[in-house]
């Protein structure tokens, strides 16, 4: 498996990603990771079992997105790694510098790869100023997918969008939900009366990555729209991200929770 993100990084790919690692091991595959150190990082690998090992390559800051990096590794690095050690799938990911060269050092060497569709840079490239490049971003994406066996994607929905976009040999592995740790039962009297919940009122409640890409305006708007109605409710954001502080001088009454993990998240 190869990815520029994974636990215990706080986004929607590396959460995925651990869910996915666990559900192999505990079917008996085994897995090797590859994988940029993050800033912040253990110095080293997390030490091996027999059946998952980490290998971690050299890493730079992605512009714009500072709290991550990009994995820097050359094709043919991994393909002598991988001539060494074959394994019997490659799934990659995410399509940074690290996923091409894993894609071509993949197809040197004739080893079955998927890949994972998780964000839609193409979109994303609007929200960060770079939209006259959204046609060559897309036609990169494609080209890298159409180069793999299968690509992973979450809905229908999406399958078809891209399906419409010139993508090839799409799958549909749906996403779940843990719901022995997401459960009414955790709700909390105590976390409610923190954010000034003083009864049943209800609670507009965002979690999730405060960036633009996530269309905020839209739910602040929404919210307000609920406070309007009801004058008691209250607003709650949980996470993080660059719009954190402008969102928080232009709502000073909402409640900003920051980032939670575990049985903390599920509670709120």
């Amino acid at each position: 498996m190869v990815t520029e993100t994974y636990l215990p990084e706080v986004n929607g790919v590396a959460r995925t990603l651990g869910q996915m690692v666990g559900a192999l091991l505990t079917r008996g595959h085994g897995i090797e990771l590859i994988r940029p150190g993050q800033p912040g990082d253990r110095s080293s690998p997390a030490p091996h079992t027999p059946r998952f090992r980490e290998h971690l390559v050299r890493g730079a800051p992605i512009p714009r997105y500072d709290r991550l990096q990009m994995g820097l590794a050359s094709p043919a690095s991994l393909a002598q790694r991988w001539h060494a050690s074959r394994p019997d799938v490659i799934h990659v990911a995410t399509e940074g510098p690290l996923g091409w060269s894993a894609m071509i050092a993949a197809r040197r060497l004739g080893i079955p790869l998927s890949s994972g569709f998780h964000t839609d840079f193409q979109a994303y490239s609007r929200h960060y100023g770079i939209g006259l490049l959204s046609g060559a971003v897309s036609s990169l994406l494609r080209a890298f997918h159409n180069r793999c066996d299968a690509t992973i994607v979450p809905t229908e929905e999406m399958r078809r969008a891209l399906c419409a976009r010139g993508y090839e040999r799409l799958a549909v592995v749906g996403r779940g939900i843990d719901a022995t740790l997401f459960t009414p039962a955790r709700r909390s009297r105590s976390l409610r009366a923190a954010w000034g919940c003083e009864g049943e009122e209800p609670v507009a409640l965002h979690v999730g990555r405060l960036a633009p890409e996530k269309n905020l305006a839209l739910f602040v708007k929404a919210a307000r729209a609920v406070c309007q109605i009801r004058p008691k409710a209250r607003v709650v954001l949980v996470g993080d991200g660059p719009e954190a502080a402008a969102l928080r001088a232009a709502n000073p009454d909402f409640v900003f929770a920051g980032t939670r993990m575990g049985q903390d998240l599920a509670a709120h």
